[in-house]
């Protein structure tokens, strides 16, 4: 897509770096951030139609069970449905505590 329509932006040393380092849905969603700034309508479109994979969903997850932050919190900070963050602590719940006794 990137040599389609914007071929300049491959010249950039800094942009080819970033791109040999998108492993994860949420590394994506930040080099995207980074490379194209969005109007206020195009993210609240784009926001509806995001995926996550589970190392990303876990992170998240994670991050907030670490940091003893709310679901309300999560949810605007990364622009997730409070529904969503819940179904994702029911899916992973045990996965979640896996990793929190590992870290104690």
């Amino acid at each position: 897509m990137l040599k389609q329509d914007y071929p300049d932006k491959l010249k950039d040393p800094k942009i080819l770096t970033l791109l040999k380092k998108l492993n994860t849905t949420e590394d994506i969603l930040k080099f995207n951030d980074k490379l194209f700034e969005q109007s206020r309508e195009s993210q609240q479109n784009n926001q509806k139609l995001k995926t996550y994979d589970k190392k990303t969903m876990l992170k998240l997850l994670q991050y907030q069970k670490k940091h003893e932050f709310s679901t309300s919190y999560m949810s605007r900070k990364y622009k997730i449905s409070r529904t969503t963050l819940a179904k994702w602590k029911k899916m992973f719940e045990e996965e979640i505590n896996e990793t929190a006794n590992a870290d104690t």
